[in-house]
């Protein structure tokens, strides 16, 4: 991606607001390992917009936010960085993590061979 479409993508999704998540990413996007440098910029210095755009409670208003729309709403595929990141910050914002165990679920009934020894029961 060329630095004039970084420039176009900057100027059509302009915000006077900061965007940080301390909830999902308390030290910040580009500390948190999941995001570029660039991805972590546009998050921080655009993720307003772009959460007004996908809450919906911003109209859009110019065409690269009515693409930005179109692509969250599922009916394009994401085309520019702006649209990845918010697409990335997503996907690590509302799935649910899932934890895997070593211990199962039956439950112990105290008389069992444990680490190799006998229990006794009196």
């Amino acid at each position: 991606m060329s630095n004039q479409d970084i420039t176009a993508l900057k100027h059509a999704f302009t915000s006077d607001k900061l965007f940080y998540d301390d909830a999902n990413f308390p030290r910040g996007f580009s500390r948190s390992g999941n995001f570029t440098l660039l991805e972590a910029e546009i998050l921080e210095n655009y993720g307003a917009i772009l959460q007004a755009l996908h809450k919906k409670t911003v109209q859009p208003s110019n065409d690269l936010q009515t693409q930005f729309v179109k692509t969250l709403q599922g009916e394009q595929e994401p085309s520019n960085v702006f649209e990845k990141a918010w697409l990335k910050y997503l996907k690590l914002t509302t799935n649910a993590a899932r934890f895997h165990t070593v211990f199962g679920k039956s439950k112990s009934t105290g008389s069992e061979i444990s680490y190799g020894r006998q229990i006794e029961e009196f």
